[in-house]
């Protein structure tokens, strides 16, 4: 009998078919998985990541070093200086001549006529008794407004408000008079108190320590 040849057998493969490569070409071998990448070196010139700092500890020391410490200008200031106090001899009856006088020295140099009060003793000032003819609202108006050289007796100087320069006329009045008027002008002068006056009468009121 003829021999019939045997048909090759298949033997399939446990892994299954391959594919087949296109023609030319092998099949890729596969590549790993890549795990994480290292960081990269930093390049020559240029700074690497920054990373943020963490907050120094301090110490109850440096705490206390790092609090400001007051500056000169937080000191208390110095306290005003007093007042110079210039006697003018006069008797009573040129008192008010010579406090005019000196009214009219204080304009020439500088002074500005609201910085000025004058005190009398005695009888009134004429400027003083001719504005209070007008009613005492319209005479306190005039003093508020500081516009002006303002005259006062001395029963209303304590109604005065405080000036730069106090002009005291010792045109009359009793010691007692004297004696609480001068004190009172000394609190009301900023920078000058006048008296003109007898000085052994000044004296005997206030002491030669004026």
């Amino acid at each position: 009998m003829p021999l019939i040849p045997e048909e090759p057998q298949i033997i399939e493969s446990a892994q299954g078919p391959r594919p087949t490569p296109a023609s030319g070409r092998t099949a890729p071998t596969p590549r790993p998985v890549p795990g994480p990448r290292p960081a990269a070196p930093p390049r020559p010139g240029r700074p690497g990541p920054l990373r943020p700092t963490p907050p120094a500890q301090r110490t109850p020391r440096d705490v206390v070093a790092a609090r400001p410490q007051p500056s000169a200008s937080a000191a208390p200031a110095a306290a005003p200086a007093a007042p110079q106090i210039q006697l003018i001899p006069a008797s009573p009856e040129g008192a008010l001549d010579a406090a005019e006088e000196a009214v009219d020295l204080l304009l020439d140099s500088g002074r500005a006529p609201g910085e000025v009060l004058v005190i009398t003793t005695g009888e009134q000032h004429p400027w003083a008794a001719h504005e209070l003819s007008f009613g005492e609202p319209s005479y306190w108006a005039q003093h508020d407004a500081k516009d002006d050289v303002f005259y006062a007796d001395a029963s209303a100087a304590g109604r005065a408000g405080a000036r730069q320069v106090v002009v005291v006329a010792l045109n009359g009045g009793s010691d007692e008079v004297a004696a609480a008027t001068l004190p009172l002008a000394l609190g009301r002068a900023g920078a000058l108190l006048i008296v003109c006056g007898d000085p052994q009468r000044i004296n005997s009121v206030l002491g030669a320590g004026v």
